[in-house]
């Protein structure tokens, strides 16, 4: 009777200590990400904002990272490109290790690409919901930083491009095939609709519209249904860049809780 009640309470102590691992495991998470912003926390800490794969927006504490011999400065600054191992915690993620995969050096000493990619990192920050995992948004933010860096592609276009499918991964996605009021198939329009989120034909109201050119309109859809390896093949008049320009940043302006505060300086650098 003696040795059941000790193999009782062993398999209870035992069984107990499995759960609080296997908490422990589960809260635990190893993923891809990019770091979309910054801000400083205690003395020598980071609270770190980091687009992941996995988890999607986060925001991790990553302590001591301020210092200089920490294996974490490099890793936690802004637009690096990185694997995490993160804990997370109740309130917040903690960052246990992390590796840098790219820190997108040449983006930081270029202004231009420093601005176009500061833009869509705030754009990520504003559109993108915490915690909610958004793999094919973070594969095009990926690429779009990646093609920035390069210069390989217009920067305008590039930007533009991803501004369309951060609307559409985000709910908002721009119906350009059919009238976004009747329904009607469409070939081309002169007006997109800015309640409904689409083109116009030519048959219902324009109230809420805008007016853009049709090779606008054409150069929309170009842009919604081309991957960005392909877009160096699109060239587009300042007149469409301008009109492209309205129409997108109104939608984002329209859906989104803020308006990002990088429009400034893109409109000063363009």
């Amino acid at each position: 009777m003696h040795k059941t009640i000790c193999y009782y309470n062993f398999y209870i102590t035992m069984l107990a200590q499995l759960q609080i691992m296997g908490d422990d495991l589960v809260s635990t998470y190893k993923t891809s990400g990019i770091v979309i912003k910054v801000q400083d926390f205690k003395e020598n800490d980071k609270l770190v904002y980091i687009f992941t794969e996995k988890l999607g927006k986060i925001k991790a504490i990553a302590k001591g990272s301020k210092r200089n011999r920490s294996s974490l400065l490099t890793p936690t600054m802004q637009l690096c490109f990185g694997e995490y191992v993160i804990f997370k915690g109740k309130n917040l993620y903690t960052i246990n290790e992390a590796k840098v995969i790219n820190s997108f050096g040449s983006l930081l000493n270029d202004l231009e690409k420093l601005t176009y990619s500061t833009y869509i990192c705030e754009l990520i920050d504003i559109a993108v919901v915490e915690e909610e995992s958004n793999a094919s948004l973070f594969k095009d933010f990926t690429t779009c930083l990646y093609l920035l860096s390069t210069g390989a592609i217009n920067y305008e276009i590039l930007i533009r491009a991803f501004e369309i499918r951060l609307l559409k991964y985000t709910g908002y996605d721009l119906e350009l095939e059919h009238c976004s009021i009747c329904k009607k198939k469409i070939s081309t329009s002169n007006y997109i609709n800015l309640t409904y989120g689409g083109g116009v034909c030519d048959e219902c109201e324009k109230m809420d519209s805008v007016f853009l050119s049709k090779a606008s309109f054409n150069s929309l859809k170009f842009l919604s249904t081309t991957s960005f390896e392909k877009l160096y093949r699109l060239t587009l008049s300042e007149n469409i860049r301008k009109e492209l320009y309205k129409i997108l940043t109104t939608m984002i302006s329209l859906n989104y809780a803020r308006t990002p505060k990088s429009l400034q300086m893109l409109e000063f650098i363009k």
